[in-house]
């Protein structure tokens, strides 16, 4: 038995014969945990993995605080006592200097990231051409338009989330704790004259390991191997569900092509992601869009029940889209292969919203491909001209890009994999993304500028109509006004149709700021209610089948164009024995009065496990803890003394 195995077998034995001594009592000297920690995590796809993860017990370093990009010379070849535990303000957390840490990883334990709590003037950890190689531009399709030669649309890419880090990263918030660190290292820690520190000295100590190495084949192959009585799984498949819905219900048992049938689809996505784990709010780069969306399904709904269209239209959310559209994927695959009510010859024609709140201008721009029109092979004039004529009074204008350009990242890209259909994208942007912070964790409220006035309470701010919500409400009038002309509406009540600001506001309150509101918790089942928090859902999909902003979505979309039915007591309690109502959504809207929701129209398409790695073999590795401590030391082997 060694000297450090020695001293920890006599501190158990002080604890055994001395009962009332606190066996945490040393742990609790030693360690300082913290709280507000968010970990880099591991993902794989078929040929290699990407992300962060620490060593199976966690990985350990001495603390220093970057405080210049020239000062990584202290951790990275100066400092006498690696492996350092570095930890950087956000304005550090660049490319260049994770990238020499990443070629010194032997010095470096691991890299904690303090989050201001205001933003910076841009950032965004994605890549330059986002999902540049599962969209529909390769070299048999518009090569000079593939791998964004033509239009970069994330010029503020660092790709900082496709690299492979062989140490933990964790983000810190700005407080109390951080501040403790910073007090830890200068006291202990900091070279004075250029002279090394003496002990004792503050380390940190960050756990995030993960089983699955290698690619995704490698990971599922061990998945299968396990000899284990109670096997555990190394990796699991991206999954969770999109969620869509028609102004006329079809038979959902009923797969295949439906004759005589033509279907407008208006698409918008679902997810975000960020570089840390489970902190993306995705205000831009999601919310806007499928906000938009809703309060244009919603717009739609008296007029679409008075006056129904010739074609229909399927409001399609996606969810998955960030890594190689695997929501979108799934729905063209079903459609290619008979598993959906409709098939892809059904479809006349597609409109996707993308990012449509930060606005440059007076102008929104329809992206449209350039391949398939040129070969004649679509034909989306009509789209386009019902768009622009849809604008009238509303103070803006939509136009087409000036030059020949590829579509942004989009799903409607996966549609034209399978076949050419018209299709337009409307967007902010003409051509690089107005938002700064693309798939970043600044990509949230602030960055569409919903900000309240200050005595407001909770519930007053869920009423206050903010700019952004007025304009999201026009674009939402404008697509709602459009999809009903595409459709072959009466042009008569063209002009009737009007989004309501006031539900625009609601929704970007409760999906960026508070989802446990009033309104939300008046749409929710009863039993789903504890998925409310008081901050904005995750928009990160993950391995679990079925996220807060899918069943939020879910049960918003049959609210707001479902029809409210009275039903008897005994109906409420058994709303599956109904005909013509839903399965899958039942709303109970008022305690005193038993209503239900008419959401026969409303449904859930599982992406499924497995179907995420059929189409982009993109894994979560199994987590096992995320933990973060600060560790006091006198050793000079900081890890021996935690164990």
């Amino acid at each position: 038995m060694g000297l450090e195995s020695s001293k920890w077998a006599i501190i158990f034995l002080v604890c055994w014969l001395y009962k009332n001594v606190s066996c945490n009592s040393v742990e609790q000297k030693i360690y300082v945990e913290l709280n507000n920690t968010v970990p880099c995590v591991r993902l794989l796809n078929a040929t290699h993995q990407i992300g962060c993860q620490s060593s199976i017990s966690g990985d350990t370093g001495v603390i220093h605080v970057l405080e210049s990009e020239a000062d990584l010379e202290w951790p990275l070849s100066k400092g006498p006592n690696p492996p350092y535990m570095v930890l950087l303000e956000s304005s550090l957390f660049t490319r260049s200097i994770m990238m020499k840490m990443k070629n010194e990883s032997n010095r470096v334990a691991g890299v904690a990231v303090v989050v201001p709590n205001t933003s910076p003037p841009e950032f965004s950890p994605h890549t330059t051409c986002p999902n540049e190689n599962t969209g529909v531009y390769s070299d048999n399709y518009g090569p000079n338009l593939a791998h964004c030669n033509t239009t970069v649309w994330n010029p503020r890419g660092n790709g900082l989330s496709y690299e492979e880090f062989d140490f933990p990263v964790f983000s810190l918030k700005e407080d109390n704790e951080t501040e403790f660190i910073k007090q830890c290292y200068l006291d202990h820690n900091r070279a004075v004259n250029g002279s090394a520190p003496q002990y004792p000295l503050c380390a940190m100590q960050l756990f995030s390991h993960m089983h699955a190495v290698t690619n995704t084949p490698t990971c599922m192959r061990r998945n299968d191997i396990n000899f284990s009585i109670n096997p555990e799984m190394v990796c699991d498949p991206l999954g969770d569900y999109n969620v869509w819905g028609s102004i006329r219900p079809y038979n959902d048992t009923v797969f295949g092509h439906k004759e005589n049938e033509s279907v407008v689809i208006a698409a918008a996505r679902l997810d975000s992601r960020a570089f840390f784990w489970e902190v993306s709010t995705g205000a831009e780069g999601s919310v806007s869009g499928f906000v938009t969306l809703l309060a244009a399904a919603q717009a739609l709904r008296e007029v679409t029940h008075a006056a129904p269209p010739t074609r229909n239209i399927l409001f399609a959310f996606f969810q998955g889209e960030t890594f190689d559209y695997i929501g979108s994927s799934r729905m063209v695959y079903d459609m290619e292969n008979g598993k959906f009510v409709i098939d892809l010859d059904n479809i006349h024609s597609v409109l996707e919203i993308g990012q449509v709140a930060v606005h440059s201008g007076t102008n929104l721009f329809l992206h449209s491909d350039p391949v398939s029109r040129r070969n004649n092979t679509v034909n989306d004039e009509n789209l386009v001209n019902n768009l622009q004529s849809s604008t009238a009074g509303l103070g803006f204008l939509l136009v087409e890009p000036n030059v020949s350009q590829p579509l942004p990242p989009s799903s409607l890209q996966r549609f034209l994999r399978a076949q050419p259909i018209p299709g337009i994208v409307l967007a902010d942007h003409e051509s690089a993304f107005n938002n700064r912070y693309y798939e970043s964790f600044y990509d949230n409220a602030a960055n569409l500028n919903l900000t309240y006035p200050s005595d407001l309470s909770p519930e007053e701010q869920l009423e206050f109509v903010t700019d952004t919500a007025k304009s999201l409400t026009d674009v939402a009038t404008v697509v709602a006004r459009a999809l009903y002309k595409q459709a072959g509406g009466d042009e008569s009540l063209v002009n009737t149709i009007k989004a309501d600001p006031k539900i625009v506001t609601q929704m970007l309150y409760g999906f960026l700021v508070s989802s446990n509101n009033s309104w939300f918790q008046a749409v929710m089942a009863p039993e789903l209610k504890n998925i409310l928090k008081p901050s904005p859902p995750e928009y990160y999909v993950g391995v679990a089948m079925s996220s807060t902003p899918t069943r939020l979505v879910q049960y918003l979309l049959a609210n707001l164009t479902g029809a409210a039915t009275n039903l008897t007591q005994s109906q409420c309690q058994k709303p599956d024995e109904l005909p013509n109502e839903s399965r899958q959504v039942g709303v109970p809207l008022d305690l005193s009065v038993c209503r239900w929701i008419d959401v026969q129209r409303i449904t859930m398409l599982t992406l499924g496990v497995g179907v995420a790695v059929l189409f982009t073999s993109l894994l979560v590795t199994y987590f096992i803890s995320t933990k973060a401590d600060v560790l006091f030391s006198s050793t000079r082997e900081p890890a021996s003394a935690a164990y």
